[in-house]
């Protein structure tokens, strides 16, 4: 079997960053599916320190989420935020704890790809922990906020270049 017929694989080619998104709301059901995802994520003496906060669009914290960040626009147009933290007392390690958080993080951006549903990653909204935490209801001396995944039902495509294997290897193969 050749790699792009792996649907592991094709998931990782065909993601895309989804930024625009049709009123229809995400089921619970998808919604556990892509937390479950994040769970089984990779971490350093399997500690897990990734802590989930899902806000949905009828939450108020939902509006109070835009004012945290330039792109609002997205945040609005999400039917759903998940809120991906590390919980500081679980953490034995700041870059592997790190390390493992992008692994849940890219593992619940797959499943909600793999559900035919669209996501971005926002990390521009983590610049300001205090004022995010806050407009969460979170105490930022037990949490650290790692990203806000906005999500929904896609209303683009979305698209992606990347830079050839050859200018990312030190050595050739």
């Amino acid at each position: 079997m050749h790699h792009n017929d792996n649907p592991v694989f094709q998931a990782m080619f065909e993601r895309r960053s989804i930024r625009k998104y049709t009123d229809e709301p995400v089921s619970k059901e998808d919604i556990t599916a892509i937390l479950e995802a994040g769970q089984w994520a990779p971490s350093g003496l399997n500690n897990q320190p990734w802590r989930f906060l899902v806000v949905n669009q009828d939450d108020p914290r939902h509006d109070k989420l835009q004012d945290c960040t330039k792109y609002a626009h997205i945040v609005r147009a999400s039917a759903a935020c998940i809120c991906v933290m590390l919980e500081r007392d679980a953490m034995y390690s700041e870059i592997k704890d790190h390390q493992g958080a992008g692994a849940c993080i890219q593992n619940m951006l797959l499943a909600t790809h793999a559900l035919g549903l669209g996501a971005v990653w926002l990390g521009e909204i983590i610049n300001d922990q205090a004022r995010t935490l806050g407009a969460l209801g979170l105490d930022t001396g037990k949490y650290e906020l790692q990203a806000v995944i906005a999500l929904g039902h896609p209303d683009q495509k979305g698209s992606s270049k990347r830079k050839p294997l050859s200018e990312l290897l030190l050595e050739e193969l």
